[in-house]
């Protein structure tokens, strides 16, 4: 009982209590010190979270993010800590412009990664290029752009034009398709891009297109347009339509509500979860073009891993390739950083440059000077109205020059 009553009687002498105290503050002013001198490696995550283009935008923002938790998960970057920093472009050119202004002038910023779509990567391109900037895009497939801003730009998708000429090679060969009639949004870059590499080689090969036609990008009645298509003397083969997600499922459904159900290919803008929850059942005899099907059974190995992370991580499966376009892309950037052994920015595009075979998600990607495009196989993804099935992995025998 004494013992118990010496214990509770007991106090820290004030020395004691201000020794415990200093050294605490002692080791926090040392960590804010330690962080100075090496802060986190940041990286740019410019997207679209919102807008015609969030569809695409969020799962690629998402597969970022689990790139970034991944390298932290590993030690970082050059014994640094990783920082995401996102913007949301907001599906609007003048946004995206201002966000990447933010970005190239955010402190100790490697690069920036981001952006599906030409306009966008437009938009974003001269501001990274003028501050000697990386960007490098996760899935805006322009093979323009990276002629225009050879120094900074590159792209972790491959080019439209590969994508078309696949697109035309498989409706040619695999569907039989000897007669088609294209449809467009002749509002945007990227869907102007692909009907023209489509238009190409689908005729290079010995098709037969039928008539075009134009509609402009957020229309939501497709009435005139598909009455053309019923005027014909006899209905095309197959329909190649080129357009971006927010119209992919809205199209579809008009079509087959129609009447019109000739087989439907397109390119990437279809790789979204609009097509299925705003066509349904409608979207049957669909084929689009894209970067990888993530399958948790019947992917590679690289891409079931990814798959069973993001569902961790987010609580379901990714429903469209863009999502491993952002995680290969933040994936490329960190590689780069580590070959170069600096964060510098004029040092990342020779050590990207450099890159040879790096086993994206996506597939295999090798750059060289003045080559800031992956030559990459193209994934054929087919809707049968219930969900998606792999159709095809193939690489074009002939692709369009830009």
């Amino acid at each position: 009982m004494r013992a118990r009553q010496r214990m509770s009687a007991w106090r820290p002498a004030p020395r004691a209590v201000f020794a415990c105290v200093l050294a605490a503050l002692l080791m926090a002013w040392w960590g804010s010190v330690a962080e100075a001198k090496r802060p986190p490696v940041r990286i740019g995550a410019l997207h679209n979270l919102s807008g015609p283009l969030g569809s695409i935008g969020r799962p690629s923002l998402a597969g970022a993010r689990l790139a970034v938790e991944r390298l932290n998960a590993g030690g970082g970057l050059l014994g640094r800590r990783v920082k995401l920093v996102a913007r949301d472009g907001r599906s609007d050119p003048a946004v995206v412009r201002a966000k990447a202004r933010e970005l190239v002038h955010t402190p100790h910023l490697a690069a920036i990664t981001g952006l599906n779509d030409t306009a966008m990567a437009l938009a974003a391109a001269p501001v990274a290029e003028k501050a000697h900037t990386v960007l490098l895009t996760s899935g805006a497939t322009s093979p323009l752009v990276p002629i225009q801003f050879p120094g900074y730009y590159f792209m972790a998708c491959f080019g439209d034009n590969t994508q078309a000429a696949a697109g035309a090679e498989f409706a040619y060969r695999r569907l039989g398709g000897r007669t088609a009639w294209l449809l467009l949004d002749d509002t945007t870059d990227f869907t102007r891009l692909l009907a023209r590499y489509f238009r190409e080689r689908y005729l290079a090969l010995g098709g037969d297109i039928l008539g075009e036609d134009t509609y402009a990008g957020g229309t939501t009645d497709f009435g005139a347009q598909i009455a053309r298509i019923k005027a014909l003397p006899a209905p095309p083969d197959f329909l190649y339509i080129a357009s971006g997600p927010d119209d992919s499922g809205r199209l579809v459904r008009q079509l087959r509500d129609a009447g019109v159900d000739e087989p439907i290919v397109s390119g990437d803008g279809y790789d979204t979860p609009r097509l299925l929850q705003d066509a349904g059942a409608a979207a049957h005899d669909v084929y689009f073009t894209t970067h990888a099907f993530l399958d948790p059974s019947t992917g590679t190995p690289r891409q079931r891993r990814f798959v069973a992370d993001y569902e961790a991580a987010y609580g379901a499966a990714p429903r469209t390739a863009f999502a491993a376009l952002g995680y290969d892309a933040v994936m490329l950037v960190a590689d780069a950083i580590e070959r170069a052994r600096s964060v510098k920015r004029t040092a990342i595009p020779a050590a990207l440059e450099a890159t040879s075979a790096f086993p994206a998600i996506t597939g295999a990607i090798s750059f060289a000077p003045g080559l800031h495009i992956p030559d990459k196989e193209v994934t054929v993804v087919k809707a049968d109205g219930k969900g998606l099935a792999l159709a095809a992995v193939l690489r074009p025998d002939s692709v369009p020059a830009p």
